[in-house]
């Protein structure tokens, strides 16, 4: 090899010009692609955000090349064989791709579209391959590229199971205020003004060792260190700071059971929770405030207002940290498993959380840590926690079926307000100011034709999970929620109660695209195991309704025999008034009773009076 060829660059180069036209390959020894929700949604935040702070909709296009630029860190390259392998950066440069590949389905049929494919892929020959050039990931890409179905099951490798969620994150926390006019200029400024450093090396032992020096040289303290620092230096007491020392690391260590970060996530999520006063305003030029600047900045933040948190002596800051940190990381520390296990939150009775953490939401955290003080005991405290999550999850339900966003940004300010709301107040308070918010949004009758469409099958799974699970909670069964939702087998998916088929119901239908709108109506869906609609799904329904008998009992009451014999389900229907029917025939008429079904059993399933009830249990 060279001198010239040992030379090792380093060049800044925009999304544009890092990523069209270039392949890029990661060595079968390179871990997989493992970022989680949060990564990206602080990915997207982060981009959104500093791109919010220039943008106005009233510039033309051009106006985004004088807007601010964006750092993204660096990709270190290791060239070799006239290739070019990633060493360092494939998360980055992955969920770059995935953000790409969303934004080119998002803007399929704008005429202002701004072209990303020869940043996702190229063709050469008349073969297309995709830029990050892994052959076990190209399925994937190419279905998610395309809005086609693929099966995310456990037989995937751990990549591509990934890839998968974190494409569905991203559509879930995409801003909704970029999908209209500010699009195009959103997408201009990703790939034109943010930046990474390319380091190219043309050995693989030169790669490495520049990989090595830069995360393993120094010690830089994060902002929890520096936090851990200020708050221990007040404790003039040695023994009272040898003890405070000592119950931050124990809670950093309980916490770091549940993954990584996890200290960081609860110092957010508990000051944001009890100290947030002011949020930033979404327009151009504006200033980041405290529940901004408190997750990013915690420590410089703390420092500068430690007064009016009443950190004032050295024994405010031991108790900050001996009572107050213990108290709020020990709740933070429950609701996260219940977060991440259905039997465990069940156990402790805050599935709701477990049904939030379904639906990819990450906000829940410093709403359910507002709600609650040191001093409330472990009834009171639950109480309050049980109401906030029932709360959150029904709002978030009420949204979706009415097809409003619940991402990140959408629903940033709303409970930014409800954590201010929810502060100091006793398990009855909350339940009557939750309500009443609760009232203020549309309910499920107010979109009589809900129904699924590419962007929001994931949600439907979830709501169909819900929904199936409370009939047969509610009519004695065990809960089988866990199982709907979960990764193992059976693999359950939505089954579609008409054939796909428009020759069987075009008697009922002028056109093809009514009978398809009608077929993905939610009063026509069901959630059903895999291996069903592999075997039957094409059956006509009289066909079908015979084999629904051995599934779930939303899926058996369409059959007569399910009204036989079985008396929980019975009493269920005289207990609710629920218009559960068997059909011989399932027709357009029959679809929509039965979606006049599902709109009834929703307002049943995320019913307001829920959070009284929880507020008075044990009165």
């Amino acid at each position: 090899m060279t001198t010239e060829q040992r030379e090792i660059h380093a060049i800044s180069k925009s999304v544009r010009e890092l990523l069209q036209g270039v392949k890029y390959s990661i060595d079968y020894y390179q871990r997989e692609y493992k970022w989680e929700t949060k990564q990206v949604v602080e990915l997207i935040n982060d981009l959104t955000g500093r791109f919010m702070e220039d943008h106005d909709d009233n510039n033309p296009r051009e106006a985004v090349a004088s807007y601010g630029r964006y750092f993204l860190g660096s990709v270190i390259i290791s060239n070799k064989e006239g290739q070019k392998f990633i060493v360092d950066g494939q998360q980055r440069l992955t969920t770059l791709t995935l953000l790409l590949i969303y934004l080119h389905n998002l803007q399929r049929d704008r005429e202002d579209r701004v072209d990303v494919t020869d940043m996702v892929f190229s063709v050469k020959y008349g073969k297309k391959s995709f830029n990050l050039d892994v052959p076990e990931r190209t399925e994937v890409m190419e279905a998610l590229f395309r809005g086609a179905e693929f099966d995310p099951t456990n037989r995937q490798p751990e990549s591509v199971r990934n890839i998968y969620a974190r494409y569905h994150d991203i559509e879930a926390y995409f801003p909704e205020e970029l999908k209209g006019k500010a699009l195009p200029y959103f997408v201009d400024w990703l790939i034109e003004n943010v930046y990474l450093v390319e380091i190219n090396a043309y050995s693989d032992e030169d790669a490495y060792t520049i990989f090595e020096t830069m995360n393993d040289r120094g010690l830089s303290l994060s902002p929890t260190d520096m936090l851990k620092g200020y708050l221990l230096n007040n404790i003039t007491e040695e023994a009272k700071r040898t003890d405070a020392a000592r119950i931050w690391k124990e809670t950093q260590h309980k916490l770091s059971e549940s993954g990584t970060d996890e200290m960081t996530d609860f110092l957010k999520a508990w000051l944001r929770g009890q100290y947030a006063e002011t949020i930033r305003e979404r327009k151009k030029h504006a200033k980041p405030q405290d529940f901004d600047r408190l997750g990013t900045e915690f420590h410089r933040w703390v420092r500068e207002r430690h007064e009016n948190m009443g950190l004032e002596s050295s024994d405010d800051f031991y108790r900050f940290i001996e009572r107050d940190m213990q108290f709020y990381a020990g709740w933070y520390k429950r609701l996260r498993l219940a977060a991440q296990n259905y039997t465990h939150a069940l156990a402790d009775r805050l599935e709701d959380i477990f049904y939030l953490a379904q639906l990819g939401f990450t906000l829940q955290y410093p709403v359910l840590l507002a709600a609650i003080q040191p001093q409330d005991d472990e009834s009171t405290a639950l109480k309050k926690v049980r109401i906030v999550a029932a709360f959150i999850e029904n709002l978030l339900a009420r949204r979706l079926w009415n097809w409003r966003s619940i991402s990140y940004d959408t629903m940033q300010y709303p409970m930014f307000l409800v954590i201010k709301e929810v502060r100091g107040k006793t398990p009855e308070e909350l339940a009557q100011i939750l309500a009443g918010r609760l009232r203020e949004y549309e309910s499920f009758s107010a979109n009589e034709r809900f129904s699924m469409h590419k962007m929001n099958r994931y949600m439907i799974h979830r709501l169909l999970a819900r929904m199936t699970d409370f009939v047969e909670r509610e009519s004695g069964l065990a809960s089988r929620y866990a199982e709907y939702v979960g990764k193992g087998k059976p693999q359950y998916e939505i089954e579609h109660i008409w054939a796909d088929d428009f020759e069987q119901h075009k008697h009922e239908f002028a056109h093809p695209v009514d009978f398809a709108e009608y077929r993905n109506r939610i009063g026509g869906l069901l959630l059903l195991p895999k291996s069903f609609n592999a075997s039957y799904g094409d059956l006509p329904y009289e066909q079908k309704r015979e084999h629904y008998l051995k599934q779930n009992l939303l899926a058996q009451s369409l059959h007569p025999k399910c009204y036989q014999h079985n008396p929980g389900f019975l009493k269920f229907i005289k207990r609710t008034g629920l218009p559960f029917k068997p059909y011989d025939h399932f027709g357009r008429a029959e679809l929509d009773e039965r979606q006049q079904l599902y709109v009834q059993l929703a307002e049943r399933v995320w019913s307001i009076d829920r959070l009284y009830v929880i507020a008075e249990e044990g009165q």
